[in-house]
């Protein structure tokens, strides 16, 4: 057995992203506009909002914690402040999914101007970078690691994840590396600074590839040239966590986009290949919302790798329907019939705060009732896979 296999029932876990509490929004808000806070308060705020959201998650019922992503303005546009050779560029024009949007203008107008991105307490701005990349300091994962070990002594949680953003994660334009592959291996190298962190503290790591499957309908590129950027992406991300123990790494993908018609995404078993050459030991998918429920048959050809776990999401970031635990059950079967009992663990699609927001498009009420779901759901299965 493995570090994240499962021993004598499904343990549950989730993405990492949950709302920030309003204290912590407000400081980040003021923060974003340039108004002077208090910084010490601000780490009080933060501490405090990790805490009760790691006891909260323990109260529903999930396994593997995280910190909910508390202290991060989003969770790729939080390495702005902790890497070096890059520089804001509000006025770089940022294309979100042409095919879907063009196909669906005026709802995914309406959507990003009122969540999503439009949501967030500090307008995103793209980046450019301009000099070598770095990591800066330590000081802002340090302060995370310090909470994240705190509450969860505090809580009583058994085991505990942290995502961090993986090298595609960066949005903006590389200005300074001649080419792509220079850009992104280096920025793997940066990174690798907080990996090991997080290894270091005893956390798992997550880390988060939300872009990889978009490489697959960028109709800019041929199959030979996507597959030449996916591999790219998988080894970049290889190079930052070079060296780590690879039984405590966990992988996250998914679509992106989070409510939407979602018609242009491709599926699972079109970029599963990669998904696996990632050196890691689990591996994060959206599998319940509707575009992807079907995915699972992907692993009736698909072998699993000895050792390797697989996270499928139970419950969905995209819709404020509560999941019957029965059909989480369900779920959770259809992928343990196929990868065995041990290495499917009950996960959520995404993260339900992907972006600090004061209207996450889940509400904080129902996304605990889904957590219990999911529990439940785990629980359910459980009894039938260990008789």
């Amino acid at each position: 057995m493995t570090v994240q296999q499962n021993v004598d029932r499904i343990r549950t876990t989730h993405v990492g992203s949950l709302p920030r509490p309003v204290p912590v929004l407000d400081m980040m808000k003021a923060r974003a506009l340039g108004q002077p806070i208090d910084a010490a308060a601000f780490d009080r705020e933060v501490a405090r909002g990790c805490r009760d959201i790691v006891k909260t998650q323990v109260e529903n019922g999930i396994d593997i914690v995280s910190d909910g992503e508390v202290s991060k303005p989003g969770f790729f546009s939080y390495v702005s402040e902790r890497l070096e050779g890059f520089e804001p560029r509000p006025d770089l024009k940022v294309s979100w999914w042409p095919k879907e949007t063009a196909q669906f203008p005026e709802y995914y107008e309406r959507y990003f101007r009122e969540a999503m991105m439009g949501g967030m307490v500090a307008k995103f701005v793209p980046l450019a970078c301009v000099g070598p990349v770095s990591y800066k300091d330590t000081k802002a994962i340090d302060r995370d690691l310090a909470n994240l070990k705190a509450a969860v002594a505090s809580a009583g949680a058994s085991t505990a994840f942290v995502p961090a953003i993986g090298t595609s994660g960066i949005i903006g334009r590389n200005e300074y590396y001649k080419t792509e592959e220079e850009y992104f291996h280096a920025i793997g190298r940066a990174m690798a600074t907080e990996y090991k962190a997080i290894i270091d503290a005893g956390f798992l790591l997550q880390v988060d590839d939300p872009f990889l499957p978009d490489i697959f309908i960028d109709d800019t590129l041929d199959e030979k040239a996507q597959r030449r950027r996916a591999q790219m992406y998988v080894e970049s991300i290889n190079e930052g966590i070079k060296g780590l123990p690879v039984e405590r790494i966990r992988f996250h993908t998914c679509y992106s986009i989070n409510e939407g018609p979602r018609v242009n995404e491709v599926q699972l078993g079109d970029f599963v290949e990669f998904v696996l050459k990632v050196n890691a030991s689990a591996y994060s998918f959206e599998a319940a919302n509707p575009r992807h429920e079907h995915d699972y048959h992907t692993f009736e050809t698909v072998k699993l790798p000895d050792g390797k776990v697989i996270i499928p999401g139970m419950i969905t970031h995209a819709s404020n329907i509560v999941e019957h635990p029965e059909l989480i059950a369900e779920r959770l079967m259809r992928f343990t019939n196929l990868c065995g009992r041990d290495n499917v663990l009950a996960g959520a699609d995404c993260g339900f705060s992907s972006q600090a927001t004061y209207h996450p498009e889940v509400d904080p009420r129902v996304l605990w009732t889904k957590f219990r779901a999911l529990a439940e759901g785990a629980r359910i299965a459980s009894t039938r896979l260990w008789r």
